[in-house]
Order: C-alpha cells, then sequence, then structure tokens
C-alpha cells in the first residue's frame, strides 16, 4: 500500500492529496525519481495597467495591441537589460521591437499622444468640471457630457458632432472627411460602413476621446502607408500608447553629408506636394512643423513622423462648420490644449502655407553650409525668399518646382538610399 501511494507522488496534482501522501509516509527518495523535472519558469515582465493607461479606458485610445505587450512581443529596449525594468512612465515616446513569430524583430515607435503630466491635469480638470470631485472614474463622467449623449444617439459622424474640437484635422470638417474617419478606423472590426452601427458605447467614447487629444493615430489609420500615404505603418494601441513602425526624426540628419541632405530635402518637397494636389482631393497643411515632425526610415525614405499638426480641407465639398460651430467650447475642447486658443480660418490657409513654414524652420538647418559658394548662394537666396512668404507673387509649386532643379543634380546613387536604389541607375526621374 504504502509503494502505491509513493508511485502516486508524481502524478498527484491536488494540494490535499499531496498533503495525504505525505501523511501516510510516501518515501521522499522514491517520488523524487519518478517525478518529471521542473520546468524552467520564464521571467516576468510586469507593467501595470498605470503605464499603459488601461486604468483610464475607456478614455483611451484603444486596446488593438495589449495582447502583443502582454506575449512579450512588442517589447522596449530597456528590455533588453538585465533588469528588464520598464522605462519612465513620464517620457513621450520610446524605442521598442516588435515581433510575430518571435524569431525576426523589427524596431517600433510607442509614443503617447500627449506628455503623462498634461494627461494627468486633463484627467484632474474632467472630474473637477463634470463631478466636482478631484479624482473620479473619467467614463463615468465623460458618458454624462452632452456632446457624448449625442454621439451615443447619431447613426453617422457629421460635422456638429465634432465641432469645436482642438485638433487640426477637425478645424474645417467635410462629411466625406468623417464618414472616411468611421470606414477606416482601425480599434474595431472593419465594417466597411459609413454608419456607426458597428461601433459599440465604448468604441463611440475611444473615437471621441482620441480625436480630442490628439488626431495622429486616426490620421495614420485614414490614410496608410499602404495606399502611398507618407505617414509610418499604424500597428495598434494599447490604454494611452500608440505603436507604429519605427522613423529617425529629421533632426538626425541635420549634420548629414551634402548629398544625403540634398535628397531627404527634395523627399519634403516631394511630401509637400503631394499633400497639396493627390487623386482624392484633400489639402493637408501644418499649423507647425519641428525637428520632430519628419522622419526617415532605416532605407533613407521620408514620411511625417507626428501627424497632430496637420488639417485637411476637402477641396470637393468645403468645410462644413460655420465660424460659431469652430469656436463652441465643451470639455472635450480643452483636454490637451487651452480653450483660450484661437482657432485658425478655413478661408485663411493658401497653398504655401506649410512651404513658407518649411522654409522657416527646417530646410535652412538641413542645407546651411552644405555645398559651394555658387550653389549655396542660389539656395539661402531661395530660402530667404520663400520663408518671407514668397512675396514676388510666385505660387508654392513653382516655387518647389524651382529648388528642386537646384537640388537634383546634387544628390547622389547608391546603396546609402535604399528606398531607390537600384533603380536611379536606370531611370531619369533619379
Amino acid at each position: 500500500m504504502g509503494r502505491w501511494i509513493c508511485c502516486l507522488c508524481s502524478r498527484v496534482a491536488d494540494p490535499l492529496m499531496l498533503l495525504l501522501v505525505l501523511v501516510l509516509g510516501c518515501n521522499p527518495s522514491t517520488a523524487a525519481t519518478s517525478s518529471p523535472s521542473v520546468p524552467h519558469v520564464k521571467p516576468s515582465y510586469s507593467f501595470g495597467r498605470t503605464f499603459l493607461g488601461l486604468d483610464k479606458c475607456n478614455a483611451c485610445i484603444g486596446t488593438s495591441i495589449c495582447k502583443k505587450f502582454f506575449k512579450e512581443e512588442i517589447r522596449f529596449d530597456t528590455w533588453l537589460s538585465s533588469h528588464l525594468k520598464l522605462p519612465p512612465s513620464s517620457l513621450l515616446s520610446y524605442s521598442g521591437n516588435y515581433t510575430d513569430d518571435a524569431k525576426s524583430w523589427r524596431p517600433v515607435d510607442i509614443t503617447r499622444l500627449t506628455s503623462k503630466y498634461r494627461h494627468d491635469r486633463a484627467d484632474k480638470r474632467i472630474c473637477t468640471a463634470l463631478l466636482k470631485t478631484k479624482t473620479c472614474s473619467l467614463e463615468r463622467a465623460l458618458r454624462r457630457t452632452q456632446r457624448f449623449q449625442k454621439w451615443l444617439r447619431a447613426k453617422r459622424l457629421t460635422p456638429d458632432l465634432v465641432q469645436g474640437l482642438s485638433s487640426p484635422l477637425l478645424r474645417c470638417p467635410s462629411q466625406r472627411l468623417l464618414d472616411r474617419i468611421v470606414r477606416r478606423y482601425a480599434e474595431v472590426p472593419d465594417a466597411g460602413s459609413i454608419y456607426m452601427d458597428h461601433l459599440t458605447d465604448r468604441d463611440k467614447l475611444r473615437l471621441l476621446y482620441t480625436l480630442a487629444v490628439n488626431s495622429h493615430p486616426i490620421l495614420l489609420q485614414i490614410f496608410p502607408n499602404v495606399e502611398g500615404w507618407p505617414f509610418p505603418r499604424y500597428l495598434g494601441s494599447c490604454g494611452r500608447l500608440v505603436v507604429s513602425a519605427s522613423t529617425r526624426p529629421l533632426r538626425d540628419f541635420f549634420g548629414a553629408a551634402p548629398e544625403v541632405t540634398a535628397d531627404l530635402a527634395l523627399q519634403l518637397l516631394a511630401v509637400l506636394r503631394s499633400m497639396a494636389t493627390n487623386d482624392l482631393n484633400y489639402f493637408f497643411y501644418f499649423t507647425h512643423v519641428d525637428a520632430g515632425t519628419f522622419g526617415v526610415f532605416s532605407n533613407g525614405h521620408l514620411f511625417i513622423r507626428d501627424a497632430s499638426t496637420l488639417g485637411i480641407i476637402d477641396k470637393e465639398e468645403g468645410s462644413q462648420l460655420t465660424d460659431g460651430q469652430q469656436e463652441y467650447r465643451d470639455i472635450f475642447s480643452c483636454l490637451t490644449v487651452d480653450c483660450q486658443s484661437a482657432f485658425v480660418s478655413c478661408d485663411s490657409i493658401r497653398e504655401k502655407h506649410s512651404l513658407v513654414m518649411v522654409c522657416q524652420d527646417l530646410l535652412p538647418k538641413l542645407l546651411a553650409g552644405k555645398f559651394l559658394p555658387p550653389v549655396q548662394g542660389r539656395i539661402d537666396a531661395f530660402l530667404q525668399r520663400c520663408a518671407h512668404g514668397l512675396d514676388d507673387g510666385g505660387s508654392a509649386s513653382e516655387a518647389t518646382a524651382e529648388l528642386a532643379e537646384i537640388l537634383k543634380p546634387l544628390r547622389s546613387c547608391d546603396s546609402r538610399f535604399a528606398y531607390r536604389y537600384p533603380d536611379c541607375r536606370y531611370s531619369d526621374k533619379y
């Protein structure tokens, strides 16, 4: 009987039965020889809902990529160290790695839509303004608002539902643009419909919250990289973190070789041209540019890294908000910006708007002192004229073509420019 019990030691899993076996005098040496080896325990990476922002859902961006985080198929670069600690939650962006098969990894950018400090301030503002308390359930508070109640009843996303939101994307909205947002919203199963029937109450709150805080992930979804738009690929969101394909900010290339900066400047001009003239008849314009607005992939291809300052004017339908509707304010208008900030009038945006900003803030840093005097003099003279608004009456397209003609002979054709090599050897385009 005792021998039978000892043999059972290696098979039994119930703690009470194990205790019974021990009481009956199971020989530990016999049990040890017959039990299987204990599997190696994999170290656990602890996030905490607060770091990801999941504790604030559904006042968050989404949850489409959370499984990747918890299955360790998305890793922060700091996880490659022996300490396996998460980076500080105060940072706005993080470098990471992403895999689909646990064998091949590719770099990704993991970003917050705004700083944690501004998020926390906005969360407190919601609780104080709506519930008169310092802390509260953000979801419950936002659900009580008049704007969200209108969203719940709406079958279609219409201009009156986004009036007064601070995002440049929604300053001059058309029905065609809003339909595109609903039809391509990637945080829900694709329904391919312009109606919001496939969006749950939770989905509607997440979409509204994202549009109110920062429209960057929405632009990546509705104008995807695979269709030729100059944005990094959107991979998903978890809580208040967004994951997209990795790019190096343009500031990293200010000190690059002349042929590299000439190539990047030409790409920058091409992006501005495509944003102003495209098959869908949308006119994209920037409300602000800096050294982090644009980024460069590892193959040398330049993209818009931060789309949060992009506005859109529909050339086909025009804006369907009146000035009075633009000036409308509520709690959603103030989640990340001062409620007193003035909106830019849709009628005030001109074709050369973005080009002038780039000539003022980016191209001088990219091209200054890079070339021999005759060519450098022509570049400097153009940038000075462009920065002053092209006062000679020339159009943005003419100015872009003028600078492009100066820069084209300055770039080279070699493997550093993988996005166009070896095509450049066999094409007059380059």
